[in-house]
């Protein structure tokens, strides 16, 4: 499933105030990380994830796996922020940040 440009423009501008929920380290990848990932999506479907490493390369690698594997669509990165979107199983509107930050 990937997003139309519209989509992206949309999640884009709801993600703008958001604050990441997700930090990934130096460390990369581990299963906790991938488990609050799935957890975050699950609960918010647009969150911000924050990748502190220092190469280029490897923000791109770390961005392709958590995409790889939590099954999320990539919206927008800006420099260290990736902007991730998943549809929930059973949406929560108290939760979701697609219900809760509607205009």
């Amino acid at each position: 499933m990937a997003l139309t440009q519209d989509q992206k423009k949309r999640f884009r501008k709801l993600a703008h105030h958001l604050k990441p929920v997700v930090l990934v380290s130096e460390n990369g990848l581990s299963e906790g990380v991938i488990n609050e990932l799935e957890r975050a999506l699950e609960d918010h479907e647009l969150i911000k994830v924050r990748i502190n490493v220092l190469e280029r390369e490897d923000k791109v690698a770390i961005i392709e796996e958590i995409c790889a594997q939590t099954r999320a669509e990539l919206a927008q990165v800006i420099g260290k922020m990736a902007v991730l979107y998943r549809p929930a199983k059973k949406q929560n509107p108290k939760l979701s940040n697609l219900v809760r930050l509607q205009p």
